[in-house]
């Protein structure tokens, strides 16, 4: 019986490289697959089953016929190592490691663990039989790293599942704050991050409120991943005098969020590096128009079902957006073009690029993995 282990640095709940593994085990378990998730740390609520490195050590893993070891290539960690070390084939599914100068002077550790990362990614290209991408921009990478054998699977989402269990109170003070002020409600989702660009976000939003629409207001979703930088945002808003307009809520729960992207008029994206970006899919599971900055994976993530900007001046981004919202046209021709571009990664359509990949991987098998 063939069985192919998921390994990965971290294993979370409400994550998307978590959620992404959680759906590949489902995939593997229904063609008979043995597989289990094994982490270096699993962050509470996200137990599924899962199993820690310490805990399995250097024993042998379930499975009588050709075994695998799949690793989530997401950042730096000594769980590379031990994936290296083991005697099981070897297979990556590289999920982009984000450019370490871009944290340099916000958060210098970070910077080491993703050079730390870049590096193991780079060490482990003789050692892998396949190497799997969330899109072409990471399998481009991959490629010129010398990984031999490569395939594009996207994140395994359930677009379908997008929109449900919404939280009405959330809702309703969202609505009464647009129903007393007035206004359009812009929205972004990630973690607090120097590379997301929060900073170039709020910037844009206050050229648009000067230009256009003085009572919109702005909601930033995400946990806090930089301190310092976090700090910075804060004060930023207060140096504009934003803070009445700007929200920075965090983490929220699922049914807040929820509410967020169905009270949200636009949503915006001016990250400067991703591998993927669920959350554009998620906007347009909302039928959100989407402005986003025309980036690494962004635009083979978004389609046409975004208007992409080969530059972000804020004056360019808050005319961007403005004519988003005034312009009908326009915003049904995104959101239509949105709806579509979701279908291209509904879950039954990833999973079969994912069982297809599987196919030639078990076709390929010369006795390079452990028996």
């Amino acid at each position: 019986m063939v069985a192919i282990h998921q390994v990965l640095p971290v294993f979370a709940p409400r994550d998307a490289i978590g959620n992404h593994t959680v759906e590949i085990r489902r995939a593997l378990h229904a063609r008979g697959i043995t597989s289990e998730i094994i982490a270096g740390e699993i962050n509470p609520g996200a137990a599924q089953g899962a199993r820690t490195v310490r805990e399995i050590g250097r024993r042998r893993l379930p499975g009588d016929g050709p075994t695998w070891l799949l690793y989530h290539a997401s950042t730096g960690s000594p769980v590379a190592e031990w994936f290296a070390e083991r005697p099981e084939g070897k297979l990556i599914d590289y999920h982009n490691i984000s450019p370490p100068d871009v944290f340099g002077a916000w958060e210098p550790h970070v910077g080491v663990e993703l050079e730390h990362g870049r590096r193991q990614l780079a060490e482990l290209a003789d050692i892998t039989d396949w190497a799997l991408a969330d899109s072409t921009f990471n399998q481009r990478e991959l490629n010129g790293l010398g990984y031999r054998r490569t395939a594009v699977v996207p994140i395994l989402i359930d677009t379908a599942a997008f929109g449900h269990d919404v939280d009405a109170k959330t809702v309703t003070r969202l609505r009464r704050a647009k129903q007393t002020d007035g206004g359009a409600d812009w929205l972004f989702v990630s973690r607090i991050l120097p590379h997301k660009a929060h900073h170039d976000v709020i910037k844009a939003f206050a050229a648009y409120r000067r230009a256009y629409d003085p009572s919109a207001r702005l909601h930033l979703i995400g946990a806090v991943g930089s301190a310092r930088y976090a700090d910075a945002l804060t004060d930023f808003v207060d140096d504009l005098d934003l803070s009445d307009s700007v929200v920075l809520a965090g983490s929220v729960s699922a049914g807040d969020l929820e509410a967020y992207f169905q009270v949200a008029d636009v949503y915006v994206s001016l990250s400067d590096h991703e591998g993927f970006a669920v959350p554009l899919l998620e906007a347009m599971a909302h039928d959100l128009p989407v402005v986003a900055y025309s980036c690494a994976a962004v635009p083979e993530t978004a389609g046409t079902g975004a208007l992409l900007l080969d530059d972000k001046p804020p004056t360019v981004v808050a005319a961007a957006v403005h004519r988003v919202l005034t312009d009908e046209r326009l915003r049904r021709a995104l959101v239509a073009s949105g709806r579509e571009q979701l279908s291209a990664f509904a879950l039954p359509r990833s999973v079969a690029r994912l069982s297809a990949v599987i196919d030639d991987i078990i076709a390929s098998f010369d006795g390079g993995a452990s028996k």
